[in-house]
């Protein structure tokens, strides 16, 4: 039957620094190569054999891939790589600390940008530092210059549904090694979860989270690799 692994990057240096990162590309911390490698370790230790990776195109969700691949002893598996699996985008908030951020605009408005499901930041003004129009990795692409977590479902669904899905329906035990929201954007559309119920749901770094599948895609049993870091999760209907 399918099986999915969703793999959430280790730390990352900006997570490090308690910064909004979104599409910046920073390189994982020595801490989350630690969490890299021990999330293969518990994929090895699983006994699970991977047929396909998909990852986004950030560095530290790819290096998570690489690490975790090698310590599972699977680093020949294909991989696929593309941004609509990258981290939510965070608009203007993108490169700034979140304690300073919560300081001048307030802790609840904050709070409202980062955990609601449908409001996003501040737009990211073009031209700046943190613009990606010239980065070829989105060459050709329309890109978003700020996201909700109702915004990056409504990139990552079509990518489930035309590259990931299908390998799944074909009987496959796919690794997707990614972000916090993108992740829960997945998880949003396997379990049909609702707005509210979503943004409870806390993907720890690192950890990779098991989900069994039947042949119609539907979960019938999900569970953290690393039962002592791991988070609470919606209940699955029989």
């Amino acid at each position: 039957m399918p099986t999915l692994i969703l793999l959430r990057h280790g730390q990352s240096q900006w997570n490090l620094e308690d910064r909004f990162t979104g599409w910046v590309d920073v390189d994982l911390t020595a801490e989350g190569e630690a969490q890299a490698t021990k999330a293969g370790e518990l994929i090895r230790a699983a006994g699970l054999s991977i047929d396909r990776c998909f990852t986004s195109v950030l560095t530290r969700a790819i290096r998570t891939s690489w690490l975790a691949l090698a310590a599972a002893g699977q680093s020949f598996v294909p991989e696929v790589k593309d941004w609509r699996l990258n981290e939510r985008h965070y608009g203007g908030l993108t490169g700034l600390n979140k304690t300073d951020t919560a300081a001048k605009y307030g802790a609840d408005q904050v709070k409202i940008w980062r955990r609601s499901y449908d409001i996003p930041p501040p737009p990211l003004p073009p031209g700046g530092a943190f613009d990606f129009a010239a980065d070829r990795r989105y060459a050709g692409a329309t890109l978003p210059d700020t996201e909700s977590l109702a915004t990056t479902l409504s990139r990552v669904q079509p990518y489930w549904e035309a590259r990931i899905a299908p390998r799944l329906t074909a009987g496959e035990t796919l690794l997707v090694a990614a972000h916090g929201n993108s992740l829960r954007a997945i998880v949003k559309l396997l379990l049909g979860l609702g707005a509210q119920a979503i943004v409870g749901v806390e993907i720890p770094t690192g950890n990779p989270l098991l989900i069994e599948l039947d042949a119609a895609l539907k979960p019938t049993a999900a569970r953290y690799l690393d039962a002592s870091r791991a988070q609470s999760l919606p209940l699955i209907a029989p």
